[in-house]
């Protein structure tokens, strides 16, 4: 399952998790992404620059390991994606995808 949380400033991050997380869990977590707000949809429409789907970012290892250290367990990956213009290529695509939708999978 993966959750997404919305900051309102262009950027979404994804949660995946391996079982559904309590309120108490889900605030803990609006709050470390800055009070950002859980969206309530399993894809969401428009262009993103991510990690690599197959590759966990470095980034997501050490925001794994603050959630286990705030006492939120069954987390397998955050990722952090900003929104960009469909015709954006300022990136490295050894490192970088572009995404036209975020989903479950």
């Amino acid at each position: 399952m993966i959750l997404f949380f919305d900051n309102r400033e262009n950027i979404i991050f994804a949660v995946e998790t391996q079982k559904q997380l309590s309120n108490s869990d889900i605030n803990k977590l609006s709050w470390l992404f800055g009070n950002s707000s859980l969206i309530d949809s399993d894809i969401i429409k428009n262009t993103y620059l991510g990690p690599r789907a197959v590759m966990v970012s470095p980034w997501s290892t050490n925001a794994v390991e603050i959630t286990q250290n705030m006492g939120i367990n069954h987390i397998n990956r955050i990722e952090k994606y900003v929104k960009v213009d469909q015709y954006f290529k300022e990136y490295d695509p050894m490192l970088f995808e572009k995404f036209t939708e975020l989903n479950q999978s």
